[in-house]
């Protein structure tokens, strides 16, 4: 049961072909990417064979916010939904949310990467722009409640992202570890603060950046890994869903910390949930060790527990 329960923490991309045998070891989920949509019926034959192969019913999930980061143009001949920006200045932002989610719903996901609820403070960010709502965070908050309800009521679970804050950060954190230098009141009054909302609105699910915030943490480590900030989220913001991380293969953590050292570094910190865009040999060791290394860590196994707890507490939501 501790094997399952960590695989439970878990969502995996194709790539590596791992996946397969992991969803029928309890794997906790799986991303898609453009890669792996090329027509409709071929996507909802890939998305019906894993729920068939899971132990556990998996969270099915992908990266489709409108924009530049939509995952169906193969589907949709090239044609892209708007980026959130326009869509909330048009004021078709709900209207679009709904033909997402029941886009997404028609595949039979049951888990979107979105809203994006970063304030993009810096005009030069160069990895979030027109992702985000607005560079004002009481316009964010309402164009948060609307796409996070949109979703919830379309059988969708929201995930909002990137705790806590990517708005003000000078560095993709695929390419690197960006870091953000302002104080925490600065921090909570601008980028904390959609989150913050999104929370005592009952989201379910945050996703945690790879970004170094010196308020919470003067050695250089990614928030993603930090207990100082995932104390925050859970004990601060009374956060008590799903705390999952970005991407465990970008760079802002990966050129840090091996796949093993850093999985075990933020389920220590509070983290709930891994994703990795692939499932190959190494990643599906990593998992392995982390169930033999929690055989003999006390703390590590109760880390594990609680994560346990809440990844089914949300599934219970579908």
């Amino acid at each position: 049961m501790l094997r399952e329960k960590v695989y439970q923490m878990f969502i995996l991309g194709t790539e590596g072909g791992g996946w397969k045998d992991a969803l029928k070891l309890a794997l906790g989920g799986m991303i898609f990417f453009t890669r792996d949509i090329q027509t409709c019926e071929q996507f909802k034959s890939l998305v019906a064979e894993c729920r068939k192969r899971a132990l556990i019913p998996p969270f099915l999930s992908i990266d489709q916010e409108g924009g530049r980061v939509e995952r169906t143009e193969n589907i949709h001949g090239g044609k892209k939904y708007l980026s959130a920006r326009y869509a909330f200045e048009k004021g078709i932002l709900k209207e679009q949310t709904t033909a997402i989610a029941q886009e997404l719903k028609e595949y039979g996901l049951n888990l979107n990467f979105a809203p994006c609820i970063d304030v993009n403070t810096n005009p030069l960010n160069p990895i979030i722009g027109e992702r985000a709502f607005s560079d004002k965070p009481e316009e964010v908050m309402e164009a948060e409640k609307i796409v996070s309800r949109t979703y919830e009521k379309n059988g969708i679970i929201p995930c909002v992202k990137h705790f806590p804050g990517h708005g003000d950060a000078c560095v993709d954190s695929h390419l690197g570890l960006p870091e953000i230098t302002l104080p925490l009141e600065e921090m909570e009054r601008l980028h904390i603060a959609p989150f913050k909302s999104a929370i005592e609105g009952g989201i379910g699910m945050v996703m945690v950046a790879h970004l170094h915030c010196s308020c919470f943490d003067k050695e250089i480590v990614p928030t993603s890994l930090s207990e100082n900030a995932l104390n925050y989220l859970h004990n601060n913001l009374g956060f008590n869903g799903v705390a999952i991380s970005d991407d465990m293969i970008m760079k802002g953590v990966s050129e840090f910390y091996t796949p093993f050292e850093a999985c075990v570094k933020g389920i220590r910190a509070g983290l709930n949930m891994f994703i990795y865009r692939n499932s190959t040999p190494e990643i599906i060791d990593t998992i392995e060790k982390i169930a033999k290394l929690a055989e003999h860590d006390a703390d590590l196994r109760e880390k594990i527990d609680k994560s346990f707890e809440r990844i089914i507490a949300l599934k219970k939501q579908l």
